[in-house]
């Protein structure tokens, strides 16, 4: 039996915590047993003293094991899940979830849905007419088995600790601790079933991370957590200082998706999703050469095998399928406005949150739980940094239900845009790979 200040005191002094004191937190506080004011105590300890890689990976374990655990060992093969750090037109994994799948890989995707800027796949798939996201565990099971990949919402009594935990960093200022972050997002990977864990930490003016140093922090501790914790991990550090697509919303999020499966899309997405899903490849051990795994999926793709795959899993999952062949078929805003260029050059720079925000404001996000989503609005961009623009064409699009809040969200967009005479250089997507053999800068 422990005694909580002596805990804080410890942890207040820098000293480390051992395994058994971390569990007897976790345990107590989720039982109710240990109060809001002494964890908050711990936590801000935590945040100005720091945590080991072993004590971070124990605090992860305790958080893991503090709700149910998923058992994923009936789904044939090697579970792979794919974790993102978050940001604006972050597709990711409505590409990887039909591209991966499509070759072989077992996916048993559990999601959440967006807060604030950053858009929640389960409420981008719930754009499709008819598609439902919340699956008992056998339908969920049965589905990656004969279809190979499902997606579902994530349970209410999944790593309880962490819920109790982050409302609490919330409230009182402890949300940007390295270690804190670092087991919020493990334990639930960890909770949720996955045997090997791809993260992609993205870091810039549209992402949870500033800076590539504090990406490169947050991933290695990741990989590190991951490896201690008997879960292969590979992290890549990503550019978030734009938007990586070129839809901000959820259908319009659908059709971006549709049309990187069909071979068109922007460049910048498409190639952090092939890297993706080739170590995916790799992970789950259905192929075994980086090369041919990439020759494969491309393959994939101009044969049509990935998006009839995903046709198969929006067809499973109740939604209609023939959205992916006719847009007409999704959510469609009443009012929308191109935004064009008043003179020649190129796009210098683009405000990412800026550009959220404003498509949160006219519902394409929540600004609270319980805010409803708009599933027809969003933004489309159509130019990225280092483009050429031309006068009088349109560099981004606006669309509303409200026609008061579509001139104000185009106001917003033209300020997040800003344009130069002279070319500039294009941002690089993929900046470093981590594996528990170390960084490899790309």
């Amino acid at each position: 039996m422990f005694f909580v200040p002596d805990i804080i005191e410890k942890e207040k002094r820098g000293l480390k915590l051992s395994k058994d004191e971390i569990q007897f937190i976790i345990d107590g506080y989720v039982k109710g047993d240990i109060p809001d004011y002494q964890v908050s105590a711990l936590l801000m300890a935590i945040y100005f003293k720091g945590m080991d890689e072993g004590e971070t990976a124990d605090l992860t374990m305790a958080m893991a094991h503090s709700g149910e655990m998923v058992d994923l060992s009936p789904i044939d093969g090697i579970k792979v899940d794919k974790h993102s750090t978050g940001g604006i037109a972050d597709t990711t994994t409505l590409v990887l979830l039909p591209l991966a799948s499509s070759v072989g890989v077992k996916i048993a995707k559990m999601s959440g849905r967006g807060l604030g800027h950053t858009g929640g796949t389960v409420d981008k798939l719930e754009s499709i007419p008819g598609f439902r996201c919340e699956l008992d565990g056998k339908a969920f099971i049965n589905a990656v088995n004969t279809i190979g990949a499902a997606i579902t919402g994530q349970s209410k009594n999944l790593v309880p600790a962490d819920k109790m935990l982050y409302a609490l960093r919330d409230v009182t200022a402890t949300v940007d601790s390295m270690p804190l972050i670092a087991s919020s997002i493990m334990s639930k990977k960890i909770a949720g079933g996955a045997e090997k864990i791809i993260l992609d930490v993205k870091f810039g003016s549209g992402a949870f991370m500033k800076t590539y140093e504090d990406a490169l922090r947050l991933g290695r501790l990741m990989v590190k957590i991951g490896e201690l914790a008997g879960r292969e991990t590979v992290a890549y550090i990503t550019d978030m200082d734009q938007p990586l697509g070129l839809a901000i919303g959820n259908a319009i999020e659908v059709i971006e998706a549709a049309e990187i499966l069909k071979g068109r899309g922007h460049e910048d997405l498409f190639s952090l999703c092939l890297e993706l899903a080739s170590q995916m490849m790799l992970l789950a051990k259905v192929e075994k050469d980086k090369t041919k795994a990439e020759k494969k999926l491309k393959a994939s793709i101009k044969t049509g095998k990935a998006l009839e795959q995903f046709k198969g899993i929006i067809a499973n999952q109740r939604g209609n399928p023939r959205v992916l062949d006719d847009y007409s078929l999704l959510p469609k805003a009443n009012h929308q406005l191109e935004l064009t260029a008043q003179e020649e050059g190129y796009v210098k720079k683009i405000d990412a949150v800026r550009i959220g925000l404003a498509a949160m404001k006219i519902g394409a996000g929540r600004q609270k739980k319980d805010d409803i989503i708009d599933p027809a609005v969003g933004v489309w961009i159509y130019k990225k940094v280092g483009e050429k623009v031309s006068k009088g064409k349109p560099f981004a699009k606006i669309l509303a239900n409200d026609a008061a809040k579509l001139h104000w969200a185009a106001d917003e967009v033209k300020s997040a845009f800003e344009f130069s005479y002279e070319q500039v250089e294009k941002r690089k997507v993929i900046w470093a790979k981590i594996t528990k053999d170390g960084v490899r800068e790309l």
